[in-house]
């Protein structure tokens, strides 16, 4: 614990800079420091997508840095300017809020609602679309009203806004089409007579065209099971503590399908174990992640290594001596 207090310290007290990288991949950039200072250096309309998990407004006090629901807000929105800055004109910002209880009582707070509601009418972002992430594999919690006094049920959904910069965001939705169902299927194959349905909906015949899927709900069904991935098993055999709440690989996989194209740039300004990162890598976007705990940034390497070393990774020993490329490229173009 003494030597993770002093590593803390230590990267603490070195210069931030977005022209140092802690690590770098083919695609993408990892930071070392505080989102707060090192967004600034981002230029303006920059980014395509800034895709967050930020730490959770949690009644109890978590190792990752929470804040509790009643300061979060204006936590949160310190960094609200800089993210509409940093946005392309057809940018979007997307946010897994997880949920959470008044102290000592079995109500919940509305601390989700109230950061949408200031980040529309105070910063000018538009609710492109709510989403509901739901994981059946979560435990029972909050414990003391689901499983010791039996008065509510377990919590399994977290909200996630999507917002955007203007009324017409880039995104394309036949990039994440769901396998039709067996009924689906059989229709395409015997064919479906045009008719009026008894709740008004008429159905055209264009409605038995093969679009090789189906268009997906707003639930995103997605269980966050990674007891035994090569994540895990590296960062115990480098005596690494990983990150306590992983961002879940097909939250990140789904909007950065959805919201950008190969080329574009992602941005994680809450990064913990750099999930988004490696997502980002896998599907040929650029990316920029930035994470204010060293420990939690040393084990994000392992993401990128769990095939055979599938994305070579650069460490900050030999990048120290040249820009960013991602950093500099962004400002170059915003220079022209």
């Amino acid at each position: 614990m003494k030597a993770e207090s002093r590593k803390t310290k230590k990267a603490k007290e070195r210069p931030l800079s977005l022209d140092t990288p802690y690590y770098m991949t083919e695609l993408g950039q990892a930071f070392l420091g505080d989102s707060l200072v090192l967004l600034k250096e981002i230029p303006d309309c920059s980014i395509n997508l800034i895709l967050t998990s930020p730490p959770f407004a949690l009644t109890r006090k978590k190792e990752y840095g929470n804040k509790s629901a009643s300061e979060y807000v204006d936590w949160f929105l310190q960094f609200a300017s800089d993210f509409k800055r940093i946005l392309t004109a057809d940018g979007s910002l997307v946010l897994d809020l997880g949920s959470a209880y008044l102290p000592g009582f079995p109500i919940r707070s509305i601390y989700q609602f109230e950061l949408l509601i200031r980040l529309v009418n105070d910063y000018g972002f538009f609710l492109a679309q709510d989403f509901y992430h739901y994981n059946p594999s979560r435990l029972p919690t909050p414990a003391e009203w689901v499983t010791v006094r039996r008065v509510r049920v377990k919590d399994s959904v977290n909200t996630v806004w999507w917002l955007s910069v203007s009324e017409f965001p880039k995104a394309d939705n036949r990039q994440v089409l769901k396998p039709y169902s067996e009924s689906m299927r059989q229709l395409l194959r015997n064919g479906y007579k045009p008719k009026l349905r008894p709740s008004g909906h008429d159905i055209s015949d264009k409605f038995q065209k093969d679009n090789r899927g189906a268009i997906p709900p707003n639930l995103l069904e997605l269980a966050n099971t990674e007891s035994n991935s090569a994540y895990l098993r590296r960062c115990r055999e480098a005596g690494i503590k990983p990150h306590p709440a992983r961002f879940p690989e097909g939250l990140a996989d789904f909007f950065i399908r959805f919201l950008t194209c190969e080329g574009d740039l992602v941005l994680d300004p809450f990064a913990g174990s750099n999930t988004t990162g490696c997502v980002a890598e896998r599907l040929r976007r650029r990316w920029i992640a930035i994470e204010i705990n060293q420990t939690y940034l040393d084990g994000s390497v392992y993401r990128f290594q769990e095939v055979n070393d599938l994305f070579p990774v650069v460490r900050r020993t030999d990048v120290t001596t040249h820009q960013s490329a991602t950093i500099r490229e962004g400002r170059t173009r915003n220079r022209r």
